[in-house]
């Protein structure tokens, strides 16, 4: 009787450890820098995240693309550089890595250049779009400046080391 109650305490143990590790590894918020891990930039926001049903909450509209191409999730947060440029960063968490690649491949790439950051990436005077495995990193910045566009690439390169965990 006493062994029979070790083992069912022990089998609730393990199951809250396995839960726990789910929630832990679905949670996008581990890929955001936090505030002054790379230099300059602090977050300003809380961290939003949107299952793949709830995905038209946050960009209604193009829910749907995402969607064909096996997005899981969508994390948000705000950051500002510097005090001087504030900027949004979507992370979306794809099924595979060819979903990540479908939605990169069909943005245009108009007044951007290729920069060499996660498998691709896009660079332009006020966003930066890259991809990595099955994950697909957009920041947008709100101001434009001479130093956005490296501000952008030092995020981005945080976020990177981040997903690469």
């Amino acid at each position: 009787m006493k062994t029979r109650g070790v083992l069912l305490v022990m089998l609730c143990v393990a199951l809250l450890l396995d839960a726990g590790c789910k929630r832990q590894s679905g949670n996008g918020g581990s890929f955001f820098p936090a505030s002054n891990q790379v230099a300059g930039w602090a977050t300003t926001g809380d961290i939003r995240t949107f299952e793949a049903a709830d995905l038209w909450k946050y960009i209604d509209g193009e829910a749907e693309r995402y969607l064909k191409a096996g997005v899981q999730r969508v994390s948000t947060t705000d950051y500002k550089f510097q005090n001087k440029i504030d900027a949004t960063v979507d992370i979306y968490t794809m099924g595979k890595a060819e979903g990540a690649d479908t939605i990169f491949r069909s943005e245009p790439a108009v007044d951007v250049k290729p920069i060499q950051l996660g498998d691709a990436a896009r660079l332009s005077s006020q966003s930066l779009v890259f991809r990595k495995e099955a994950f697909l990193v957009r920041i947008v910045a709100f101001e434009e400046s001479a130093e956005t566009q490296q501000a952008l690439l030092q995020l981005g390169r945080g976020i990177e080391r981040r997903l690469a965990r």
